[in-house]
């Protein structure tokens, strides 16, 4: 009797599992290049690091900012007589705005059970990156997957996938590279594209406020 009568007050503590909002992270891997001196994705891998904050309006959906820069290689050929062969490299630094879905509701302990501490997930957005010398802007749209763990209370663990595709053919930063077709960035099959294979930690911060007086947690 005792306990049935327990039962209501088990599951209001239980109901109190809040949820946090926001999440802060950094993350770190290779990135590379694929536009008019690469073709194939993986080649001339550089370093590429930053940070992200998520700010989450369920257990599926996010909105996901991030800071990330990265090193791009590559090679060109003989394009004529007063083009060498020869090695580039141009840093960017790309800031994006994308929507995070979660294909399970993602969170920590909880009385629910369709709720996972892991889950795949897509991004998708729009982005600006600088980059020859932080004198050039290019406009791009990141679009990726990635997968995420809650090893910890509050704290997270990511491997993610992302490719930035540009508005712009001119991500080499090389003269006779840029733009070399005269189509000035409108056929997106012309474009250049950047892709990054990062893993990363992450920290949870503030929690939902009580929606019970009577929740102790």
């Amino acid at each position: 009797m005792i306990g049935v009568l327990l039962v209501p007050f088990f599951y209001i503590a239980r109901a109190d599992e809040r949820m946090y909002r926001c999440e802060f992270g950094i993350e770190g891997g290779c990135g590379y290049y694929v536009g008019d001196a690469a073709e194939h994705i993986f080649t001339n891998v550089r370093e590429a690091y930053g940070a992200n904050f998520r700010y989450r309006f369920d257990q599926r959906w996010c909105l996901q900012v991030k800071g990330l820069t990265q090193r791009i290689a590559g090679q060109y050929s003989n394009r004529g007589t007063d083009f060498a062969d020869g090695k580039w490299t141009n840093q960017l630094v790309n800031l994006d705005v994308a929507a995070e879905f979660n294909f399970f509701r993602f969170g920590g302990r909880c009385y629910d059970r369709r709720v996972k501490p892991y889950s795949p997930f897509l991004v998708w957005g729009v982005g600006l990156a600088l980059h020859g010398g932080m004198q050039r802007v290019a406009a791009y749209m990141p679009f990726g997957i990635g997968f995420k763990w809650q090893f910890a209370p509050r704290c997270n663990a990511q491997i993610r996938w992302q490719h930035n595709l540009y508005f712009a053919d001119n991500i080499e930063n090389v003269k006779e590279l840029d733009n070399s077709y005269d189509l000035n960035g409108s056929n997106v099959l012309n474009c250049d594209l950047t892709g990054m294979l990062t893993v990363g930690v992450s920290f949870e911060f503030a929690r939902d406020k009580k929606v019970c007086k009577m929740c102790k947690l």
